[in-house]
């Protein structure tokens, strides 16, 4: 290129770096948000960083299944991200609050995992193969514009799996090691 020449992006580059930035900032406040409520509900700073360890779970299992199916990294894919946080924190919620509930009725916080674990595998189960259930119509489309739409179910279903299938295990152990450590130190 000559001198005194420059070259940019322009049109569709410019409005998708645009849109990524807008939408990088509404998943930072959605994170945020999520914390915030939960602080409020659970009177603790604590418990609500247990539930926040589903949602790395749930991103490897999205990133995991774009790359599977192919699927490029889109608006509908970071939308399809954002509402995966709320759906995988809704599974962790379930077996913090019975745990939670649990104490409160005396038992201890081992015993109280392990029935929390058992009593609401079967509501997460549930939940989670109908919602995976659902978007596969629209993951498997192939109609007019449909790679735009088929990113944003890959990453639902494949972060609702990974969710299922780590967030059971990985959720009770932090909150096991959690309040392991608070006994030890007598919080």
């Amino acid at each position: 290129m000559p001198e005194g020449i420059q070259m940019t992006w322009g049109s569709d580059i410019k409005r998708q770096n645009d849109s990524f930035g807008a939408l990088g900032s509404v998943l930072l406040i959605s994170f945020l948000l999520i914390y915030l409520i939960m602080v409020a509900l659970y009177n603790s700073f604590i418990y609500p960083l247990v539930v926040l360890f589903s949602i790395p779970v749930a991103a490897i299992g999205a990133f995991l299944a774009l790359n599977l199916s192919l699927s490029n990294l889109s608006l509908f894919a970071l939308l399809g991200l954002i509402m995966l946080m709320g759906l995988v924190v809704k599974n962790a919620i379930l077996i913090v609050d019975y745990t939670n509930q649990l104490k409160d009725e005396g038992k201890h916080f081992k015993e109280a995992l392990i029935i929390a674990g058992k009593g609401r595998m079967r509501p997460i189960l549930m939940t989670t193969i109908s919602m995976v259930v659902g978007m596969l119509p629209i993951a498997m489309a192939t109609g007019t514009a449909a790679e735009w739409k088929n990113g944003l179910a890959w990453v639902i279903i494949g972060g609702l799996l990974s969710s299922l299938i780590l967030t059971v295990f990985l959720v009770p152990m932090v909150y096991y090691l959690v309040d392991k450590l608070k006994e030890k130190f007598n919080v």
